[in-house]
């Protein structure tokens, strides 16, 4: 009976083991940047900004092409209308009639000047129901061409702008998700340090209960004094406390790591840490050049400054003359039958020129030129101070970043001595060769040590994904960062 009890206890013990390692994974710092990369809610929105900003691109390529459309308006009337007769009179006449028409035509705008020159042919039929009849008008080809002589040509600012545009909006994307890595990075390190602290505060609790009952057996021969004894269960006390505080931020921590990589089942995530960090040294004029050929920043700096001066050149064609014109010219023909609205066709020309010259509003016209003016020149002053900052960002990231991997170094090295000092602190405690200040202070030195260097580590990841935001640029494999954008252009890519 006994027997089958411990084999069932076995079994049970089995069991729950199994469970608890299925609902428990172990995460490197690589696998939950690549989660967080494909999951997280910053790249998710990444993705969809890039999308939005391609099919932007793709309408503005779209201005410079042709453009066939065929259009239509038939309408019907019936109903008693003023009409002007052949000799002068007016009169209220009921007309009772339907118009149907058809134009195929085509379109090219002209970047160089603004224009939109275009061909189309048209038909169109009246039917007159008071009467039974109908008749046919066809313009068989028609080219014709718009322009605005003195306004505002976006095409040719267009032109300038929106591939700068594009381009910043793909270095953005992969900007970002360097920057996603740096994030995943921050609360990785957050987990590895909370599970730290907790193995730490565990470790702790253990070897203050143990030399509490230590304690109390050499209190009870009066080798130690009370005070000594009651600083050690003290101690204890302080250490259960570190223990339950320790476990509640490792849980918070948890929770916001698998929030951020969209797991949803409440699994637990042990975060691995790798002790082996990367001995690179990054080139300041290298990472210089770097960041000024691939950062996004540097375009948008250019795009704001082209948008500037078109704002004034906008503001330039709005408050002085203009003067628009359209030209047309064709063939027409009408008949009763389609098909002699097409023989013998007739000439037509139609010409029209609009012209509008301020001549008192006020200096409205002239202060909005000099309000663009203004705004051009604030936008050009705040461009060089961002290049300058953006200069200075990246040498002190550098010259960190240089250093940081010897300071991982000795913090590792620290961390290893005062583990040590620790356990050597503790066994001559026991033998009676150290006090309790003495055994506190190693212990405290032990645990901000073993601190110091997963901070130690976080701050090399953090500056290494920085800087590959920046500068869009792998050090350790020595190429530049790249992303299949047509997998994310693709609207069947859903993640």
């Amino acid at each position: 009976m006994h027997r089958n009890i411990f084999f069932m206890l076995i079994l049970c013990g089995a069991a729950v083991t199994a469970f608890s390692q299925e609902h428990t994974i172990e995460l490197t710092l690589e696998q939950t940047i690549n989660q967080a990369r494909l999951q997280s809610p910053d790249a998710q929105n990444a993705r969809h900004s890039f999308r939005s900003a391609y099919w932007n691109y793709k309408y503005y390529r779209a201005n410079y092409l042709p453009t066939l459309k065929l259009t239509s308006s038939p309408y019907l009337n019936r109903a008693i209308n003023k009409v002007t007769l052949g000799d002068g009179n007016v009169k209220f006449v009921e007309q009772n009639l339907l118009s149907t028409d058809l134009t195929l035509s085509l379109t090219q705008n002209i970047p160089w000047t603004g224009g939109t020159v275009f061909v189309e042919t048209a038909a169109q039929r009246l039917d007159l129901f008071s009467n039974d009849s109908y008749s046919w008008q066809t313009s068989p080809v028609n080219i014709g061409y718009s322009q605005s002589l003195f306004g505002y040509n976006n095409l040719k600012w267009d032109r300038r702008i929106e591939p700068i545009r594009y381009r910043e909006a793909k270095k953005t994307y992969v900007e970002t998700l360097e920057l996603v890595a740096a994030y995943a990075t921050e609360k990785f390190f957050n987990l590895a340090k909370a599970q730290s602290n907790y193995e730490i505060a565990n470790t702790n609790y253990a070897n203050a209960d143990t030399l509490y009952i230590y304690a109390q057996g050499r209190y009870n021969i009066g080798t130690i004094s009370e005070n000594e004894m009651l600083q050690l269960e003290l101690n204890k006390l302080t250490e259960e406390t570190n223990r339950m505080n320790a476990r509640i931020e490792m849980e918070n921590c948890m929770q916001e790591l698998r929030s951020y990589l969209g797991i949803q089942e409440d699994i637990e995530i042990k975060a691995g840490i790798s002790k082996h960090v990367p001995d690179l040294h990054i080139d300041l004029n290298a990472a210089l050049l770097l960041a000024n050929e691939n950062s996004p920043e540097i375009q948008n700096m250019l795009r704001r400054k082209l948008e500037s001066e078109s704002a004034v050149s906008k503001a330039r064609a709005n408050a002085g003359l203009k003067a628009d014109i359209y030209l047309r010219f064709g063939l027409t023909q009408t008949a009763e039958k389609l098909k002699n609205a097409y023989q013998s066709p007739l000439d037509q020309q139609y010409i029209s020129l609009g012209i509008t010259l301020p001549i008192l509003d006020w200096g409205r016209g002239k202060g909005q030129v000099r309000v663009a003016r203004s705004n051009r020149d604030l936008v050009h002053t705040q461009v060089e101070q961002d290049k300058t900052d953006f200069d200075l960002n990246i040498r002190k990231l550098v010259k960190q970043f240089n250093l940081q991997a010897q300071r991982v170094h000795i913090a590792a090295r620290t961390d290893e001595t005062a583990q040590r000092r620790a356990e050597v602190a503790r066994k001559l405690y026991l033998l009676g060769k150290s006090s309790v200040l003495d055994l506190n202070a190693s212990i405290t030195e032990k645990d901000t040590a073993r601190r110091n260097y997963i901070t130690a580590l976080y701050n090399y990841w953090s500056l290494y994904y920085t800087l590959r935001s920046i500068t869009l640029y792998d050090f350790e494999k020595d190429r530049a960062l790249a992303e299949d954008l047509e997998k994310i252009i693709d609207e069947k890519y859903i993640q």
